[in-house]
């Protein structure tokens, strides 16, 4: 179960949100094994200055409209299932909404299984005795 952040600054239409939400879940459908109907989200909008970030890093620009893609999700997935579902992202935004991919910020949050609850205070994770 894969928890997906998406900071962004205001201004974009529900249906770039839409796209966006749409593009990141096919992504890990594809690349990394999620299920179709594993799709938890959060997008959240921030006022201009309220992300911040430097102009230059690692010789990439970014400008205003950049976004930051965080991702909870279960560990032990190798580094090239990793680097997969980057490169899907990335891919699959700028068909999508026409946005530059070097504004594109990514970071996975590797957690154990019995991190997750789904509702009634319960690990469903993991196994009862």
């Amino acid at each position: 179960m894969p928890l997906v952040k998406i900071d962004l600054h205001v201004g974009k239409s529900s249906d770039f949100h839409r796209k966006l939400s749409d593009c990141v879940h096919d992504a890990m459908v594809t690349t990394i094994g999620v299920p179709v109907a594993d799709k938890f989200q959060i997008i959240t909008q921030h006022q201009l200055g309220d992300l911040v970030f430097p102009p230059r890093y690692l010789d990439i620009a970014h400008e205003d409209d950049i976004i930051f893609i965080q991702i909870y999700l279960n560990a032990g997935r190798s580094v090239e299932f990793k680097q997969a579902l980057y490169r899907a992202i990335v891919v699959g935004i700028a068909a999508a909404v026409d946005f530059n991919p070097k504004d594109l910020i990514i970071n996975l949050v590797e957690v154990r299984k019995e991190d997750w609850s789904f509702g009634n205070g319960i690990a469903q994770y993991v196994p009862t005795p």
